[in-house]
Formats: structure tokens, sequence, C-alpha cells
């Protein structure tokens, strides 16, 4: 059927249940893609590497959702950006305050907290933070004074859990409770018991303090994390990323490589195919030889060696793709350029006069866009596949989160070995699922192509 239209093509794949898997599951992934493009910033794809825009989230936590197949209940993490804000003053003293309340009903403690502010004041204002907890108790978590400045000026500042004046404070305080705490962390008397070392249940209140003698001081930024275990969609890796973001812009980027490489691979592939065989002679010979040597060289090695010594690049990567891509493409057009040129309308064309790429693009080259559509889809999956490899083996661009760069990371931080499955599976089950999908397609396209495939 390589002489069919392209509507005889369209009613025949439309038949084919393989075919209409393919482009469902296409279809998907191209509207994630769309989803990633616009509606994640694109910072985020910008900043993948840089560890400060993560600091927000916890380290190797877990999707929230599997806490519904938990016996306890995980802490999820929580980042709180929009506390309750009061001010008073009298002609002494100012005061701001910013409370932020937290509902904790879980199992086990949180990991850590970090609180992230900025100030804009004038003089040396005092900054305190405190929490009352469910069972009325308070406890002093810290106090400092902000540096002095005469002007009015903004100061930017993280304070962790892991604050040796913040333990220290809360070691202090800990003797309230009945129970030894000295090697407990700041979280872990926060949010204990005072009889014993389990969690306790119910609401909280952090408030932070900002006194001053200038009633126009501020806290214009105020940000409170509760580290917890379990955090978004897909859960973070060992850099605190999100892998949701991650796995969202690898779909775009793995649709962009498969499709980039197989198009320019069978385009190269078919007129370098069909121009030898319709020369033939001592051209097409030079030509098979030529093709021949490109064959034999080891792609993977070759690639692996290729990315070391010149450049990891992915364009640089998608690149040598194409040029290992191209040569199966070219011995199959060649062979039925063979069969297509002796045809009459072929003979026709040569005695008047046509020229050689009118002939090849007008009569030959139609007659294999089938196979050519055929050869697309089936060259996508082994591109992001190789890309995969190569990115796994330490061989790909890190600044892009494609599955395989994710795959990579895993591996380097021991995820199998400490069951960290949300950042192996999700990633390995997205390029099985791409290339099933043009699997799919190319088979359909290539059972139309060749009927006795239907059997």
């Amino acid at each position: 059927m390589s002489g069919a239209t392209p509507h005889e093509i369209k009613e025949e794949f439309v038949k084919s249940k393989m075919g209409i898997a393919g482009i469902l599951i296409l279809a998907i992934l191209l509207f994630i893609s769309i989803v990633a493009i616009i509606f994640i910033p694109v910072e985020t794809f910008q900043e993948w590497n840089n560890p400060g825009n993560w600091i927000s989230n916890p380290k190797s936590a877990m999707p929230t959702w599997a806490n519904f197949f938990m016996i306890e209940n995980i802490p999820e993490h929580k980042i709180l950006e929009h506390p309750n804000i009061e001010r008073t003053s009298n002609e002494e003293i100012s005061l701001v305050s910013h409370q932020f309340g937290v509902n904790y009903i879980y199992d086990d403690f949180p990991n850590d907290f970090i609180y992230e502010f900025s100030a804009r004041y004038s003089g040396a204002p005092l900054l305190q933070m405190s929490v009352i907890r469910p069972d009325g108790m308070k406890l002093d978590i810290f106090s400092t004074s902000l540096p002095q400045s005469d002007s009015s000026s903004t100061h930017s500042e993280r304070i962790f859990s892991t604050d040796s004046q913040i333990i220290k404070n809360l070691s202090f305080d800990s003797k309230k409770f009945e129970f030894a705490t000295f090697r407990l962390s700041a979280e872990n008397i926060i949010f204990s018991k005072t009889n014993t070392n389990e969690p306790l249940k119910g609401n909280y209140v952090f408030s932070i303090d900002l006194y001053g003698m200038n009633s126009t001081n501020q806290i214009p930024e105020s940000k409170l994390i509760i580290g917890g275990k379990a955090f978004g969609i897909m859960g973070t890796d060992e850099l605190r990323r999100d892998l949701a973001t991650g796995l969202l812009w690898g779909t775009p980027l793995a649709l962009f490589i498969g499709l980039a490489v197989s198009i320019a691979s069978v385009v190269m592939g078919l007129l370098y195919g069909v121009y030898a065989g319709y020369k033939g002679k001592k051209t097409d010979e030079a030509m098979m030889r030529f093709n021949d040597v490109i064959y034999a060289l080891p792609a993977l090695p070759f690639l692996i060696i290729l990315s070391v010594t010149i450049s990891n690049s992915i364009f640089v990567m998608v690149g040598f793709l194409m040029i290992f891509g191209w040569v199966g493409i070219a011995k199959v057009s060649r062979s039925m350029s063979l069969q297509i040129k002796t045809r009459g309308y072929v003979d026709a064309a040569n005695m008047m006069g046509q020229k050689d790429s009118k002939i090849i693009l007008k009569h030959i080259v139609p007659q294999l866009l089938p196979y050519a559509f055929a050869s697309v889809a089936i060259s996508v999956p082994a591109a992001i596949t190789t890309e995969a490899g190569l990115s796994f083996l330490g061989l790909g661009d890190p600044s892009f989160p494609t599955w395989g760069q994710i795959l990579h990371d895993a591996n380097t931080f021991g995820a199998a070995a400490r069951g960290l499955w949300w950042w192996i599976m999700p990633p390995g089950v997205m390029i099985a699922i791409t290339g099933l999908a043009f699997v799919f397609i190319g088979n359909a396209l290539d059972a139309i192509i060749n009927p006795k495939l239907k059997r």
C-alpha cells in the first residue's frame, strides 16, 4: 500500500485500535507539555540546578497522596505565607506581630522548621519568636536584635530550627516536660507531649514580634516553613527539587528530542537513499559505501566519546543522534527507489527532459511518504531512550530536567537503596509511556504500508 493516498491511509489508520491508542497517549503528552510551558514559570526551568531556589522544600520527601496508603499519618510539608498581622504602638514602642496558625494532625514529628523574613526598619529593633501549643503552654523560640541602622533599611534572613540559640532557649523551657529532652531537637520539643515523647496534635500559634522605636517598622515578607516528610504530587529529591516540576518539564524536552532527531534523520536518510538509488552506478556505489562506514560505527560508545570530549549540551547531543540515525533509513529508501525508478511515469519524465531533482521530489519521494511517517514514529523512542541512557551515565546536559537526568540524580544519591521509589518510578514510567505511544502509531502505519503485517 506504498502508493496509497493520504485519505486512504487515514481511513485505514482510524480502523486500527493500536494507532488510536497511540494518538490518545500522544495527545495527553502534548497537553502536559503545553501545561508545563504555559503554567510553570520558566524560572523553575532555568533554576533547576540552583539549590537556593528550592530551599523552602523538604529533602527527599514522598508524595502527599502516599499518606492514603500509610498506617501512620506522615507529616506533610507546610509553607505558610499569609500570617495574621497586628500592629500596636504607644509613644515609645511600636510592635508588629505576625501570627501563623498550624493545625498539626500527624503521627510523627516534623523534620525541621524555617522562618524566612525581610524587615524594613530604622534603629536596632528586637525580633522575638514564640509558640503557643494546643495545651496552652507558651515556649520562647528565639530573641535577637536586628543590625543597627540609622536610616531606613531592609534586612533579610532565614532562621533555622538547628540554630544553637533556638536549641538553648527551648532546652531551658523543656524543664517543664516530664521526660528527658537533652537530646531532642527543637521541633521535637515544640511538638511533643509533656509526659511522653510523642507528637501533640492540635492547633499551634507561632508569633513573630518586632519591637522598635519607630512606628514605620514593618515585616513586608514573612514565611514560616514546617518541614514535613511528604510534599507535592510526586515528592522531592535529595536537592529539595520538586519532582513534579521536573517530570512536567521533561515531557516537552523528551518530545523535542525524539521528534527533532527522528524527523531530521528520516528526511536525511530518505533523500540520501532515494538519490543514490535513482542515480545508480558509481554514484550509488560510493554513497552506499559511505553509508556502510557510518553504519559500522558503534553509536553509543561513539556518542559517549563525543559527549566527553566536545560537549554535553543537549543540542549537540541531538545533532550527534541525527548523524547516526539516518543510515538505516537510507538503505531502505534506496531499495524502494530502485523499484520506483523503473516505472513508466519515471521513464516518461526522463524522456521529457525533467531535472533529476524534480523527478526525485515529484515522482519518487511522494511514493515513500507513508514509509517515512512510519519511520518517524518508530524512531522517536530510540532517540528518547538514547538520550536517557547518556544522561543516566552522567553524560547528559545537567541544566535540563530531562527524565534521564532525574534518573541519573536518583542513582547518584542511592535512591533505590534508600527506598525512594517516587524518585525512580515516575521518570521510568514516563519514558516507557512516551515510547509506547510512538510504537503504537508506528506499528499501525507499518501495517498499512505492508498489508501482510495485518495478519
